[in-house]
């Protein structure tokens, strides 16, 4: 007997990435069980113990993805009007591809056939599909139950196109309160400060100081 593997290239802004996540909620909801869908990515810290992760999604009334009305050039810019009817500029949104999804919005992005085939062909670079396919469709769908924020913390301060990584030398205690402290979201429709339960990118190299302070900073 012999065993053949089929690997699927997936690559950045493309649609190859939305297959990938779809195969990857497709699989999850072969367990009839799971109720929440969560990407991370492997430079993704969480913040907080399993318990209060949990705890927060399981408990929100919606689920936590990002879905903009970006007027400026990188976000209504991208659209093209060959997508009308099924996509009008209006509902058009934009968010980054770290989302967290109930079985509901999961179902969706899995059985969708009326959205996909015009992401597929009219959003492509500089129209960055896995910014646009997930929020736009999403916001069509149910945008009530949308949170329209993401729930990994990231950092573009640096600018350019992608957010910053950091490394051994960046985990200080002013870097971790910059992480925890200053941030305000709603939560189930209430004010809250606890906005995010994850953090990214990490090199490798912040391993080990990041351990080193995970007890007093993260409960875990």
């Amino acid at each position: 007997m012999s065993l053949v593997l089929c690997v699927q290239l997936s690559e950045w802004g493309k649609m190859s990435m939305c297959d990938a996540e779809r195969r990857l909620l497709a699989n999850a909801l072969l367990d009839i069980s799971n109720e929440r869908f969560m990407l991370l990515s492997e430079s993704c810290i969480p913040l907080y113990n399993f318990s209060v992760i949990y705890h927060y999604i399981t408990k929100s009334k919606h689920s936590f993805i990002g879905a903009f009305d970006d007027r400026g050039p990188h976000g209504r810019g991208r659209y093209n009007e060959n997508m009308a009817p099924e996509v009008n500029i209006t509902m058009w949104r934009k968010g980054s591809q770290w989302f967290e999804l109930n079985q509901k919005l999961a179902r969706y992005v899995v059985e969708d056939t009326v959205f996909y085939p015009k992401f597929a062909e009219f959003c492509r670079p500089a129209c960055y599909v896995d910014e646009h396919y997930f929020p736009t469709m999403l916001t069509i769908q149910a945008a009530n139950l949308l949170a329209n924020r993401s729930i990994t913390w990231v950092d573009w301060s640096r600018g350019g196109p992608h957010p910053a990584t950091f490394g051994k030398s960046d985990i200080t205690e002013e870097f971790l309160k910059r992480i925890f402290e200053g941030h305000t979201c709603l939560y189930n429709n209430q004010t809250s400060s606890m906005c995010f339960l994850f953090a990214r990118k990490f090199a490798p190299s912040a391993l080990e100081p990041l351990l080193l302070v995970a007890s007093n900073y993260f409960g875990y």
